[in-house]
């Protein structure tokens, strides 16, 4: 994988199939396609998909029984999440946010558990450019 600079890893296949498997709840691959992205891009960036790995093991952790640890991993993922704005990285970062929250809430009382994770994604400016020249 060649070095992704700021932004352009918001389009990297392996950033949209992690993505992708998150959602699908195959959650250790999506740890592990993310990481490949977030040891690729420089910058400030980074914090932002480390925050994205971090949701991918705590939900692994949680499907293993490891509550304490899928806790723990929640509380960092929401800490790296914090300051993006929404959308970031092609993501609703505030339902992904609202999502983490929710889920922090349950496990830290023992209370039901939320809908699954979603990470909601918007049109990335590529797919809304090929979307149009189809339509001429």
């Amino acid at each position: 994988m060649t070095s992704l600079s700021t932004g352009n890893w918001t389009v990297s296949p392996q950033y949209q199939r992690g993505l992708d498997l998150l959602n699908r709840r195959i959650y250790f691959d999506a740890h592990e396609l993310l990481e490949d992205v977030w040891r690729e891009i420089k910058g400030h960036d980074r914090h932002f998909v480390q925050g994205l790995i971090q949701v991918a093991v705590a939900f692994h952790h949680h499907s293993r029984g490891n509550l304490a640890g899928a806790l723990s991993l929640l509380k960092r993922a929401a800490a790296n999440l914090a300051p993006y704005p929404s959308p970031f990285g092609n993501v609703q970062t505030d339902s992904l946010r609202a999502a983490i929250s929710a889920w922090r809430e349950a496990l830290e009382n023992c209370g039901p558990e939320p809908p699954p994770l979603e990470i909601r994604q918007v049109s990335s400016p590529l797919s809304l450019s090929r979307m149009l020249e189809s339509a001429d």
